[in-house]
């Protein structure tokens, strides 16, 4: 069980996954969190029925996403330290 003082918004994301109808999603998550990369992958999978890729590469800012179009996946979902929208 993720910490409470992490709001992911774990809901949010598994209703984007569900409304998008993804199959293959990609998670991007900085240093701090890729500890609890799992958790929050296993999460997703339960919610959603998607598989989760976990990107274990950098990520420095909404800039540094992974090569989508080479992974093959349907959506990617990147955490950032501040809202973005």
């Amino acid at each position: 069980m993720l910490p409470v003082e992490f709001d992911l918004e774990l809901d949010h994301v598994a209703n984007e996954i569900i409304k998008m109808q993804a199959v293959r999603v990609c998670i991007q998550l900085p240093d701090g969190l890729k500890p609890r990369a799992g958790e929050i992958a296993d999460v997703l999978k339960q919610k959603t029925g998607a598989m989760i890729l976990i990107w274990l590469g950098s990520c420095f800012g909404a800039c540094d996403i992974p090569p989508v179009d080479k992974l093959g996946i349907d959506l990617l979902v990147q955490w950032g330290h501040s809202e973005f929208r």
